[in-house]
């Protein structure tokens, strides 16, 4: 039987004018990265706080490797490590200072803290800028940072709440690689993310969560066939035939085609893609150019759009 590292059943959180988490029953199994997506308000946070046993349950049940986040909290808290969009490290303190801190407070010797210190110093690389102040780092250097703060005592579990918020892409890029490469160490992750591409790249099962309730989970392929209707997309070769093209098929397969910004691209959404070859024929003879077209599966992106509309 597959070990799980999370086992919420019915999990509730309500504040004064509004339930934050109406019901959440999700398994998380051993090794995996396991997403979490919804829009701002929709209680991804809440959800993970409450794993964590910093924000109280108001009701239901939930376990980390077995052990109750209620009755066995001190032992849950040593399984994890949770690192937030914000950063919790000492600006005024270097990156040395501050692994070494957190490592005596997590009941480490002062030798064992600074050895543990280089190590994750190394394995983000910021051994360069050990003996700098936090303040002085980029935004990129920090979220490593603030993620190997987490990591001080390698637990098994790491909770990463938009690990990637406010990088630049090429940062974020970076940050991805940061978290595969703990996966394949045998670590489980669970993300929330606001980047519908970051999910689909890293997890291996998302949950998408909406006024506090998983509406959809499954692979990031299996949400994207939730949508059956293939998008089509045609390129014309003069702008000028752009709303002719439109009309056309909207006349010939009642479906309304969306102009993209440079007004020469089409896209339509086909339930058949047989409906493709008609319409390609109908072009031809109208004498409506097309320099390219393609198929493609909906993205998570508008998978999601659709989902939480």
């Amino acid at each position: 039987m597959t070990e799980l590292a999370v086992s919420t059943k019915e999990l509730v959180k309500e504040f004064p004018n509004k339930r934050a988490v109406n019901g959440i029953s999700l398994d998380i199994k051993k090794g995996e990265i396991f997403g979490i997506l919804g829009p701002n308000g929709a209680g991804k946070t809440t959800f993970l706080r409450m794993l964590a046993t910093i924000t109280k349950v108001s009701g239901g049940s939930a376990k980390i490797f077995g052990k109750d986040v209620i009755k066995d909290a001190r032992k849950v808290r040593s399984l994890i490590g949770l690192t937030g969009q914000y950063a919790t490290v000492d600006e005024e303190l270097t990156a040395m200072e501050n692994l070494k801190l957190f490592g005596q407070l997590n009941g480490l010797s002062a030798s064992q803290s600074k050895a543990r210190a280089l190590e994750l110093l190394n394995q983000f690389s910021l051994t360069e800028a050990k003996d700098r102040p936090i303040r002085e780092f980029s935004g990129g250097m920090r979220r490593r940072l603030d993620l190997s703060v987490s990591l001080i005592v390698k637990p098994p579990l790491i909770f990463l709440d938009e690990p990637t918020t406010g990088l630049d892409p090429r940062t974020r890029g970076e940050m991805w690689e940061v978290i595969r490469n703990l996966a394949s160490d045998g670590a489980t992750i669970l993300l929330t993310t606001q980047y519908l591409e970051e999910a689909d790249q890293l997890a291996d099962r998302l949950a998408i969560i909406n006024h506090g309730k998983i509406i959809s989970l499954g692979t990031p392929n299996e949400l994207k066939s939730l949508l059956s209707e293939t998008q089509f997309e045609i390129t014309l070769e003069h702008m000028k035939d752009t709303e002719r093209t439109k009309q056309l098929i909207k006349t010939e397969i009642a479906q309304e085609a969306m102009i993209s910004p440079e007004g020469t691209k089409l896209t339509v959404k086909l339930a058949d893609t047989k409906v493709m070859t008609k319409l390609l024929l109908c072009f031809t003879q109208q004498n409506i150019e097309i320099k390219e077209f393609s198929v493609r599966k909906p993205t998570l992106d508008e998978v999601f759009l659709e989902l939480t509309k």
